[in-house]
């Protein structure tokens, strides 16, 4: 198991600053104003030759018991159980405050191990404030600067120290550029690989309990809850096995997400930082669950958010959260069809009632997506494309331009991942957009592939007497 550290420290003192120094990426929120960060977030660390998983947590706040703050720092402590060492931040600029003093008492009960880092520590204003840390008994201070990068070299001396040999043997490969270094892999438009995790999003509206859902899927309160709107702000990933109907186990990384709300609405910069990470979720991702309150559901902004997925090309499975306060079957058949005449480019998506807080629905939910994956792996070989189109422009062929008769000579599958196809012809750009959504249509009843974006690309051969003047 890979060697785990904690960021711990009251709000506003650089550690999600930190989190994004150590794992080389910006996948943490990071703002002026305290408390951005309310769930823990892992990442794979990396200082020079060392490899390890960093945790950033909640900044640590004393508050009553059942409010949103004390349900941040029970997710603070789950990453302190977690770790196998800490580093304890203080605001080197601002000195040891009460509420350091506090904490540190928190953190030294844990009896792990415990790197004191004095973080904003550049320049001379961070002087007084390092050798204040003294003071809290955890051994000597690490000046650094999280945001400068500075202080590091010394950093990695420490945690070279702290660490079991076993440990310390690393994989020198260099990271992919690009989306890889986000997300995961890039994807290849290759064929179901069932080696690698499968990565899900789960997205929608604020207070549709995407977090209880995860959780009750997960098993654990790992994420954070409650009935408060907009508590997500970080797309928050967590790898997961799931156990098929076959017996088999399959490997997923799980990202929740913030609520997605109309974009007029969104004024607050925090919000919109939050928003553009759930975006960036669902672009990364090869399954997008659109999560709707099964009491109100199909509002403008689901179907705005189920427009963005099918842009994206992204496999889509709708639920219908809160369905125990539902648990109506014809209720549901009408929702079903209402999706279809709503979202007719992703005709026939499943659409799956499920309960966060029961885990009605659980099995059949996450076989939706299974299936769904599927299908958007999947090629037709070009054989079968030709002999059902041919029957459908025998029966309804293209219409006439001009006077002249537009001709589809053949089809043939480009790639999947969604399923993109490929038509070449003569005047295809004089193709009405109803006869391409007819095709498509075709292809999605007659192929299965339900629930996911397809792509249509014409193309058309060259007249090599264009452009010359007639004798």
């Amino acid at each position: 198991m890979s060697y785990t550290i904690a960021i711990i420290g009251r709000p506003n003192v650089g550690k999600s600053t930190l989190f994004n120094r150590l794992v080389g990426k910006k996948l943490a929120l990071v703002d002026d104003r305290p408390g951005v960060t309310r769930d823990r977030r892992e990442g794979e660390g990396k200082l020079a030759d060392l490899r390890f998983t960093i945790i950033d947590t909640a900044g640590l706040e004393q508050n009553n018991e059942g409010v949103l703050s004390e349900r941040m720092r029970m997710q603070t402590e789950a990453a302190i159980e977690q770790a196998d060492l800490i580093f304890f931040v203080i605001d080197a600029r601002v000195g040891v405050t009460p509420s350091d003093r506090h904490f540190a008492q928190l953190v030294r009960r844990s009896s792990k191990p415990i790197l004191m880092l004095a973080n904003k520590a550049e320049g001379r204003q961070g002087d007084e404030g390092y050798y204040e840390a003294f003071t809290l008994g955890f051994g000597d201070p690490y000046p650094i600067s999280a945001e400068h990068g500075e202080g590091l070299g010394d950093l990695y001396d420490a945690i070279r120290d702290a660490m079991p040999p076993e440990h310390l043997a690393y994989d020198d490969d260099e990271d992919d550029d690009g989306a890889r270094k986000i997300f995961g892999d890039e994807e290849d438009g290759t064929e179901l690989d069932t080696t690698k995790p499968l990565r899900i999003a789960v997205v929608g509206r604020p207070n549709a309990g995407k977090s209880t859902l995860l959780n009750r899927i997960l098993g654990e309160e790992r994420l954070l809850t409650g009935p408060e709107a907009g508590i997500t702000r970080d797309s928050i990933s967590i790898e997961s096995e799931w156990t098929l109907p076959d017996g088999a186990q399959r490997k997923v990384k799980l990202f929740d997400t913030a609520g997605l709300r109309k974009r007029g609405n969104v004024v607050d910069k925090l919000e919109k930082l939050a928003a553009a990470d759930a975006i960036r979720a669902v672009r990364f991702a090869e399954v997008v669950v659109i999560l709707l309150d099964a009491t109100i559901p199909f509002e403008k902004q689901d179907l705005t958010i189920v427009d963005l997925v099918a842009r994206e090309g992204r496999a889509l499975v709708i639920g219908l959260n809160k369905w125990d306060l539902v648990n109506d079957q014809v209720k549901l058949q009408e929702l079903r069809e209402e999706a279809d005449r709503l979202l007719p480019q992703v005709r026939g998506m499943p659409v799956i009632p499920v309960s966060g807080l029961t885990g009605q629905g659980l099995q059949k939910f996450q076989a939706a997506i299974i299936r769904v994956h599927e299908i958007w792996n999947r090629r037709i070989s070009t054989g079968k494309l030709n002999r059902w189109l041919g029957a459908v422009i025998e029966k309804t062929p293209p219409p006439a331009v001009s006077g002249w008769r537009i001709k589809i000579r053949y089809m043939t599958q480009a790639k999947a991942r969604p399923p993109h196809f490929v038509i070449f012809g003569n005047q295809l750009d004089e193709l009405p957009t109803s006869y391409e959504r007819f095709l498509i249509n075709g292809l999605r009843e007659v192929f299965e592939l339900k629930g996911v974006p397809i792509r249509i690309t014409k193309r058309m051969q060259t007249n090599p007497y264009e452009g010359r003047k007639r004798r």
